[in-house]
């Protein structure tokens, strides 16, 4: 951990008797859900933008608005009285008429919202390597709201993520579940690009504790850790005692074999765009880590339960739950 994120865990602590108020959007997924427990833990008041409100626990404590880009005067007011935002927004593929695009727009939004609700931070959560000149919609889209952020003239950290792990997160355990269940897994090209995963409880301290600090700051949001795909396939294939083949294909295969396996799935396994990304090393960073649990250890401590069931995206993003918790509204 660097000296100025020490310094920023060292205020949050002197902060744990205070009560204000912070929004997280989408408290009841996967990163928000972390900042959130994090900023409960630290007895901070929590309330969130979401458009998941059944999602919540029966028990939870996190005060629930909706999450709706269209109704700006609504989203001022439910940002009002807040001291951070924490924003975990964004669209991972097109889908319907949710895009990158339309996302660009809904974070310049939402922050224009937060300006005018008097939020004093933003801690936003972007991606390594954006670019506005990526040619990656994704990547491009990522660094367009990072600028748009800067113009609201209010006080932010970017934290730029690549992978994140631990938790119910999707990646590391569906690729233990293909390695469990199918008698090959396929590696694009020679796997040698690299990835360089954070734990979702690291990243979840290191933005409360940005959202502690003082001034304008980027930072990666990284592991210590940079295993190349290839070796981090293999480690989860170990772990799990899997008897798969690993085999080396040719890139351009694998888009097309993913698709095949999504129709199968009902899901988005994993889109061209993301592959190619990995393969060009932009899930990679060279810089010090932020974050300090190590990703192999974490698979061979998680190994009994990795890849046991499938964890369907579109399941979990986009399909109403058939029960709804009992909420604040």
């Amino acid at each position: 951990m660097t000296a100025s994120v020490a310094q920023d865990a060292a205020e949050v602590e002197n902060r744990s008797n205070d009560t204000g108020l912070d929004v997280v959007t989408g408290a009841f997924s996967y990163s928000g859900r972390a900042i959130a427990q994090v900023l409960g833990e630290h007895g901070r008041r929590v309330r969130t933008l979401t458009g998941h409100a059944g999602r919540a626990d029966a028990n939870s404590a996190v005060e629930i608005r909706p999450l709706d880009f269209s109704d700006s005067p609504g989203m001022v007011t439910s940002l009002l009285g807040a001291t951070t935002l924490y924003n975990t927004y964004w669209v991972r593929f097109a889908r319907g008429r949710a895009d990158h695009a339309v996302a660009v727009e809904n974070s310049r939004a939402l922050f224009h919202a937060a300006r005018r609700a008097g939020v004093q931070r933003i801690v936003h959560l972007s991606i390594t390597n954006p670019s506005i000149e990526s040619p990656y919609p994704y990547f491009r889209g990522k660094a367009l709201v990072e600028r748009a952020l800067a113009e609201t003239g209010v006080a932010y950290t970017v934290l730029r993520p690549a992978i994140l792990f631990g938790g119910d997160g999707i990646l590391i355990n569906n690729i233990a579940w293909l390695l469990r269940h199918l008698p090959v897994f396929a590696v694009g090209g020679g796997g040698d690009y690299r990835i360089r995963a954070i734990h979702v409880e690291d990243l979840a301290r290191l933005a409360v504790a940005a959202g502690a600090s003082h001034g304008d700051a980027v930072l990666d949001a990284v592991g210590p850790e940079r295993p190349t795909f290839l070796e981090l396939v293999q480690t989860i294939r170990g772990a799990v005692k899997s008897r798969a083949k690993i085999i080396r294909v040719p890139g351009i295969v694998v888009p097309a074999a993913s698709a095949c396996l999504s129709l199968a799935l009902r899901d988005v396994l994993l889109t061209g765009e993301e592959y190619r990304a990995m393969a060009d090393n932009l899930a990679d960073t060279i810089g010090p880590a932020t974050g300090t649990t190590s990703i192999t250890d974490w698979i061979a401590d998680n190994a009994s339960v990795l890849g046991i069931t499938y964890a369907n995206e579109l399941n979990r993003h986009y399909q109403r739950p058939r029960t709804r918790a009992c909420c604040v509204r």
